[in-house]
């Protein structure tokens, strides 16, 4: 189960770079090779989504399958083994947030960049024509 972890934790890594590279300003020459890298990715990263879904369910049903330790009878290894299984799941859920959080702001800011890119090359043909 820890290597969907690690492939999870890699496209938020990856989201977060390209994000990254396509919001600093000063990287014009490269944003137009890195916009055409991004939108074509963009598909396969949608994958994500159900990726997350999917773990976000394994979470839940970790969590309602977990044996209990509030009682006073559970030894101390128990008791310290419930919370680090609360802080993993803890842990998970914000890996997941994280994950779809920079593929939706990925999706929007490169919608935006090509956006802003079209209107300025409109802007610059209606200068020249004046």
């Amino acid at each position: 189960m820890a290597l969907e972890w690690v492939v999870l934790g890699y496209t938020a890594g990856a989201e977060a770079i390209m994000l990254l590279f396509l919001t600093i300003p000063g990287l014009n020459p490269l944003r137009k090779g890195l916009i055409s890298v991004t939108r074509s990715l963009l598909k396969p990263l949608l994958s994500v989504v159900p990726f997350c879904l999917f773990l976000l369910m394994d979470i839940y049903w970790k969590y309602e399958t977990r044996p209990s330790c509030e009682s006073e009878s559970c030894s101390p290894s128990e008791h310290l083994r419930h919370q680090k299984s609360i802080m993993k799941s803890q842990r998970n859920a914000l890996l997941i947030a994280s994950a779809l959080i920079f593929y939706w702001l990925l999706y929007s800011v490169t919608g935006l960049v090509v956006r802003v890119d079209q209107l300025n090359k409109r802007l610059e043909k209606l200068k020249a024509r004046d």
